[in-house]
């Protein structure tokens, strides 16, 4: 194992932790600057939010010492299709197998999080937030935390993948969750090159847009080639979108902690193409 493995191995978690909170900094920042959307309470809706980060700990730190446990297993008994693929010996090779392997992983979560009802329920946590700025990542159900981790943790069991991946893999996507969610557009040019990759900010609104087709759309973690590949990809101006869920569209219902974390256990509610939501500064 070479320097940057170990590194990795023993300090991935603190250094993920890091590279977020750095990056959640400088992309509020960016926000302030160059943001699509100003007409909100900004401070507000970041409160509203934020007390999902403490929900999620429990979570957290059960499902971290389960996947030590499980990888630990896995090296230990050589168990996972990755050891048995070719140049699974080189490192490089290894991480851009295991990453697309996991990304693939978390686009089969995310669709399936959009088509079992009850599952749907916990994300619409997410979803219904009325403006999409970096603190919308923060905005997951403690129950989505864990389905979403356990979902992870199957991933690595099957494949065999390496902690020191997983912990690079992490680090990458806390870089592209928040970029995805960031009140920013790229230029029409950029979002059109590394669209064809990667899910960028443009793509990702089209995805909180409160009305299907386009909120079952666009459901890439990192890579963008699997909407492309399943039919999936959509596009729509930014001037069409209006983030949120159109059956939950009550002040009270989306900008309210309580009423956040109860919403999951609710009665599910089919969407009314007929409601047309209008937004205020003060509903938000």
């Amino acid at each position: 194992m070479n320097p940057i493995q170990q590194f990795l191995t023993g300090h991935g978690h603190q250094l993920q932790l890091w590279v977020f909170v750095s990056l959640f900094i400088l992309s509020w920042n960016i926000e302030n600057v160059a943001g699509i959307i100003f007409n909100y309470k900004k401070w507000k809706h970041a409160f509203t939010n934020g007390p999902f980060i403490l929900t999620s700990v429990p979570g957290q730190l059960l499902l971290g010492f389960a996947f030590i446990k499980t990888i630990e297993w896995t090296t230990q008994h050589q168990f996972g299709f990755l050891y048995y693929l070719p140049f699974s010996k080189t490192p490089l090779v290894l991480f851009i197998i295991t990453f697309v392997f996991l990304d693939f992983g978390e686009y089969v979560y995310h669709v399936t999080m959009h088509k079992v009802k009850r599952l749907w329920m916990f994300h619409i946590v997410h979803h219904s937030d009325p403006v999409v700025d970096v603190s919308t990542t923060l905005r997951e159900h403690p129950g989505e935390n864990i389905i979403r981790l356990s979902f992870t943790l199957f991933w690595v069991f099957i494949s065999g993948a390496a902690f020191w991946i997983l912990m690079l893999r992490q680090i990458i996507q806390a870089f592209t969750t928040l970029f995805a969610h960031m009140n920013y557009r790229l230029p029409e040019k950029a979002d059109s090159i590394i669209g064809l990759v990667f899910i960028t900010p443009n793509l990702h609104q089209v995805h909180h847009h409160y009305k299907q087709p386009y909120t079952d759309s666009n459901y890439g973690d990192v890579l963008s080639i699997w909407d492309r590949l399943f039919g999936t990809y959509k596009k729509l101006p930014a001037g069409e979108l209006i983030f949120g869920v159109d059956t939950y569209m009550k002040k009270k219902e989306i900008n309210s902690f309580i009423s956040l974390a109860k919403l999951p256990f609710g009665k599910y509610r089919k969407a009314n193409n007929d409601h047309q939501p209008i937004q205020t500064d003060k509903e938000l």
